[in-house]
């Protein structure tokens, strides 16, 4: 009995670890970190390539990467509705 609790154990563990990924990648936090890394990095390219007003034109990616993903689930549910029928 001792090795199937250690397995029930382990499988409770790691369902706690793949429900807290999940929140993690579902939430607000981690797109606005994104956002803001993605505004970073472009805006730094755009500075050193001379593009012109290299930090305003960085915003449409970042706003381009919130508003795909607050739009995702959308898709991913109309996906699961009519064409992933299983």
């Amino acid at each position: 009995m001792s090795d199937l609790e250690a397995e029930i154990e382990q499988i409770k563990q790691r369902n706690k670890k793949v429900e807290s990924d999940k929140a993690w990648e579902t939430s607000w936090s981690r797109k606005i970190l994104v956002s803001v890394f993605t505004y970073l990095v472009i805006s730094l390219f755009f500075l050193f390539a001379g593009i012109t007003n290299p930090f305003v034109n960085a915003i449409v990616p970042a706003l381009a990467f919130i508003l795909s993903t607050a739009s995702l689930s959308y898709f991913k549910n109309f996906w699961l509705k009519y064409i992933y029928k299983k």
